[in-house]
C-alpha cells in the first residue's frame, strides 16, 4: 500500500490582529502603572475596542506623583493635577471607568496589598480581556520603569491563580466572586505577537495623550515622536500606525 505523503508541520506564526478581532471581547480591563500609561501605550487599542463595543475600563495603580521636573510642585498638587488630566484622556477615548489605587510613584511593590487590590479590581471588573504593561526589562527603559514592570508581574500573578481561585484572598467574598480572565495583552514593542492596527484611532490617541498637559511638555514634538514610532511598528503589516504586544492566552 502506497503511503500517505507526511503532513507539512505547521508553522508557528506570530499572533496578529485583524479586522474585527478584537470585537470577540466584551469586557476589557486596562492596569497601568501611572497616569498616561495607558494612551502611551495602548491608546489607539482601547479607542478599537470601544468603537467596536467592548467595555473598557481603567486601574491605574501609582497616583503619578513624583512626574515632574517643576521645583515648585509638590507630590499632593500633582497626584491631583494627574488624576484629572487621566479622567479627561479616558473620557476621550471612550473608556467607562477609573479607579486609582493611589500609590506613590517609584514606590511600587510586589506586596499583598497590591495583590489584593488588582485581584479585587479584576473580580470586580470581571474582564474578558486585560491590557498591561510588560513585566521584562528590555532596551526599551521609558517601557521598562520599574513601576511597569511590577504591574505586569503582578497583574499576572492576579490573572492566575489569585482572581480565579476562591481560597486566594477570601476576604473579598462574597462580594468579589472568583473570575477567569480569557487574554492578557502586554504592551511590548520588540518581537511582538500582537500587531493591532491604529491607523483610524490614531487621531484619539493623540487627542487623549494632549490632556496629560503636566507631562507631554512641547505636545507638538511627543505628537512627532508617538507618530513615528506608531508608524515604525504598523511598517511590517503595511498598516500607517500600530500597537503592538505580547499575548497570554488563558483556556476556560
Amino acid at each position: 500500500m502506497a503511503r500517505k505523503p507526511a503532513r507539512r508541520a505547521a508553522t508557528r506564526r506570530p499572533a496578529r490582529e485583524r479586522d474585527g478581532a478584537l470585537s470577540r471581547y466584551e469586557r476589557a480591563l486596562v492596569v497601568t502603572a501611572h497616569p498616561d500609561d495607558a494612551e502611551f501605550g495602548a491608546g489607539g487599542t482601547v479607542a478599537r475596542l470601544v468603537r467596536q463595543g467592548t467595555q473598557v475600563a481603567y486601574v491605574i495603580a501609582t497616583n503619578g506623583n513624583k512626574g515632574s521636573s517643576d521645583r515648585t510642585m509638590t507630590p499632593e498638587r500633582l497626584a491631583a493635577i494627574r488624576e484629572v488630566e487621566q479622567r479627561n484622556a479616558a473620557r476621550v477615548l471612550g473608556v467607562d471607568a477609573v479607579t486609582f489605587l493611589g500609590y506613590d510613584d517609584g514606590e511600587l511593590e510586589d506586596t499583598r496589598a497590591f495583590r489584593l487590590d488588582v485581584t479585587r479590581e479584576i473580580r470586580r471588573w470581571r474582564p474578558d480581556l486585560i491590557i498591561t504593561q510588560n513585566p521584562h526589562r528590555t532596551t526599551n527603559l521609558y517601557g521598562s520603569h520599574r513601576d511597569h514592570r511590577i504591574t505586569a508581574g503582578v497583574v499576572l500573578d492576579c490573572v492566575y491563580p489569585l482572581a480565579r481561585d476562591h481560597m486566594a484572598f477570601p476576604e473579598l467574598l462574597p462580594d468579589h466572586e472568583p473570575h477567569k480572565v480569557r487574554a492578557v495583552l502586554l504592551m511590548q514593542w520588540e518581537r511582538p505577537r500582537v500587531v493591532v492596527d491604529i491607523t483610524e484611532t490614531m487621531d484619539l490617541k493623540l487627542k487623549a495623550l494632549a490632556c496629560h498637559v503636566s507631562q507631554v511638555g512641547d505636545f507638538a514634538r511627543v505628537e512627532a515622536r508617538v507618530r513615528e514610532r506608531a508608524a515604525e511598528l504598523g511598517r511590517p503589516r503595511r498598516y500607517a500606525y500600530a500597537e503592538t504586544f505580547d499575548q497570554v492566552l488563558l483556556p476556560r
